[in-house]
């Protein structure tokens, strides 16, 4: 009787140990880094499951990775101010939101080649496509709205008004979108079919939230914040159901049902947190990987649990290159319009000059201007191609699992 009580016991031990093992939040270490090149800054990572590749946006363009080699496959052009990558695997087809023009390109997920393209509202940023109504959603920075596309037809569908200025997405499959609205520090929430604003949910704690992902299990969104905060909401009552501390200069979340792990790619601090959900009520946090600075957007491959991230030695160069993207729409036709207006002022300068007998000092002004005003309209038309040309050189992905 005491042996069989003491092998029951042993037993139990055991049992519980195997339990807490099998549990236990994985090590994440780095696998491969992979230096892919290429042309232009970076934004949004999209993990394509059905063909295993990576899509990372470039600027002008998209390239395309294989995921286990981190191997160049692929490049889908003339996606001008490309920013976000959505995949529809069950209708073959992809979908780039392109800042630039205000537009989406439509491609085929097989060739790669585009197949059409879609109106937007200003200067899209996040995409994601809603399997539940079949619809694209681009979030327009500028236009404070999201513009919904019918994905199979390529058709716009709508757009609706949003409370202020959208950042990343995520939609739950059941119709429900959920956007992070980054200048009033809220959530709102979309009906995808009705193409309608159900709620708008203020985050305590959470300052600027950017990247978001979900548990769709559990009904769970998870908003990283620049002040260094993960904000957990529960997406059926907007209630804040905690608060979790992950590194500084956050941009980019996904979560792993597989694993019950929330992710935080910190490019401020190079940083990449890992947080297990213990429970729906409770999220700790598992691990503080050391990745690079500048590691700031990420894609997740769900069924290993395999993290993507990309990044260059950040230098003057590449932060010039942000911040020419950032202060694009309005530096450009600034550039434009000043570059004009000091060649029309210098020419009227030399018609004065004449009339006064080639007067040097108006002369001297004359020409300034002109050079400037050249200078600057030569900026504005090569301004492209003066950001790709502060491509970074060290451009590689790196492979965590």
């Amino acid at each position: 009787m005491f042996m069989n009580r003491r092998l029951i016991l042993v037993l139990l031990v055991v049992g519980a140990l195997g339990t807490t093992l099998s549990g236990a939040p994985p090590d994440y270490h780095l696998l491969k880094k992979v230096d892919v090149g290429g042309t232009g800054a970076w934004d949004y990572l999209t993990y394509d499951p059905s063909g295993h590749r990576v899509f990372v946006s470039r600027g002008m363009h998209v390239m395309v990775l294989d995921g286990e080699s981190g191997a160049t496959v692929g490049d889908i052009p003339e996606t001008p101010g490309v920013h976000g990558i959505a995949l529809a695997p069950e209708l073959g087809k992809g979908f780039t939101s392109n800042g630039h023009t205000d537009t989406v390109t439509i491609f085929d997920l097989k060739t790669l080649k585009a197949v059409g393209h879609a109106p937007t509202g200003k200067r899209p940023d996040a995409i994601i496509y809603d399997p539940a109504s079949k619809r694209v959603f681009t979030f327009n920075s500028e236009s404070h709205d999201a513009t919904a596309i019918d994905a199979q037809s390529g058709q716009l569908a709508g757009t609706i008004p949003l409370p202020g200025r959208p950042e990343f997405a995520v939609a739950d499959g059941r119709g429900g979108v959920y956007v992070n609205i980054e200048d009033k520090n809220s959530l709102a929430a979309i009906d995808s079919r009705a193409l309608s604003v159900k709620a708008n949910w203020d985050m305590p704690g959470c300052n600027g939230p950017s990247g978001l992902s979900m548990d769709r299990d559990h009904h769970r969104v998870f908003s990283v914040c620049r002040n260094k905060t993960m904000a957990v909401m529960d997406a059926d009552s907007g209630k804040l159901v905690t608060t979790v501390p992950i590194g500084d200069g956050p941009d980019a979340s996904t979560f792993s049902p597989k694993l019950a792990m929330a992710f935080s790619s910190n490019g401020g601090d190079g940083t990449l947190t890992v947080v297990h959900e213990d429970s729906p009520e409770k999220f700790t946090v598992a691990s503080t990987v050391r990745t690079e600075t500048g590691a700031r957007t990420m894609a997740l491959d769900e069924d290993t649990g395999t993290v993507y991230l990309v990044s260059a030695t950040v230098g003057p160069t590449l932060i010039l290159s942000f911040i020419l993207e950032i202060f694009r729409s309005i530096a450009r036709p600034a550039e434009g319009l000043l570059g004009g207006f000091l060649v029309l002022i210098s020419l009227l300068l030399f018609f004065r000059a004449r009339k006064r007998g080639w007067a040097k000092k108006t002369l001297w002004w004359a020409g300034i201007l002109l050079v400037l005003g050249v200078l600057l309209a030569l900026a504005s038309w090569q301004y492209d191609a003066v950001q790709l040309a502060l491509s970074p050189t060290d451009f590689h992905l790196t492979i965590w699992r």
